[in-house]
C-alpha cells in the first residue's frame, strides 16, 4: 500500500494528523492533533455539563424522568457566546480533518513520486 493511502486512511478513520506523523510531518500533525483534541475537549466536556444539568433536574423533581420532558430538553438551543463556542469547536474540528485528509494525501502523493 502506497504512503499517500495510509496517510490518508490514518487522518480519515484515526484522527487529524495522523496520517502526518506516519509521513513525518511533526509539525503539521501537532497542530492538526491539538486544534482538534481542544475542539473535541471542548464539545464533549459541553455535553457531559448539560447531561449532569439533566440528570440534577431529574433527580431535584424539576423534570419528570420521561423520555418525552428530558428530549426536550435536550432539543433546547444553547444561546449566546456557549453557541458561539459550540459552533466554532465543531468548525475547527472539521476544518482540521478535512485538511488533515487532504494534506496527508498531497504530502503522500509527493513522496510516492518520489520514491521515498
Amino acid at each position: 500500500m502506497q504512503k499517500s493511502t495510509k496517510a490518508v486512511l490514518l487522518s480519515a478513520l484515526v484522527f487529524p494528523g495522523a496520517g502526518h506523523l506516519l509521513l513525518k510531518k511533526y509539525r503539521s500533525a501537532a497542530v492538526l492533533v491539538s486544534v482538534s483534541f481542544t475542539g473535541l475537549y471542548y464539545l464533549i466536556s459541553n455535553a457531559i455539563e448539560k447531561g449532569v444539568q439533566i440528570a440534577e433536574a431529574i433527580q431535584s423533581g424539576a423534570v419528570a424522568p420521561d423520555v418525552a420532558a428530558i428530549t426536550d430538553l435536550l432539543s433546547k438551543q444553547a444561546t449566546g457566546s456557549e453557541a458561539q463556542l459550540v459552533n466554532l469547536a465543531t468548525v475547527a474540528v472539521l476544518i482540521c480533518w478535512i485538511f488533515g485528509i487532504v494534506d496527508a494525501y498531497r504530502v503522500g502523493r509527493t513522496r510516492d513520486r518520489q520514491g521515498r
